[in-house]
């Protein structure tokens, strides 16, 4: 049977407010969370990278619209004036 807030109970003999953990535990533990902090290290660093590839990409994409919007005004102009002059 669970104990309150399910927790696990505590087999007979054990009281849970000892330190069960010995030294070597304790360093593997440590070793883990210092692999597991060097991995998410290099994924932070890999969205910044990415991050920053987008913004760049989505900048050339604003400006090559940009310029796009207005060749395309241009032409619509010219094509204007062009059908606005009389035949010769």
């Amino acid at each position: 049977m669970s104990g309150p807030n399910a927790e696990p109970p505590v087999p007979a003999g054990e009281d849970g407010d000892g330190d069960s953990f010995g030294e070597e535990e304790y360093a593997a533990i440590n070793s883990m969370l210092d692999q597991i902090n060097s991995c998410l290290d290099h994924l932070e660093e890999k969205n910044d990278y990415l991050h920053a590839c987008l913004k760049e990409l989505l900048e050339s994409n604003r400006q090559t619209r940009l310029e796009f919007q207005q060749q395309s005004e241009q032409q619509n102009m010219e094509a204007d004036v062009q059908g606005s002059q009389p035949p010769k």
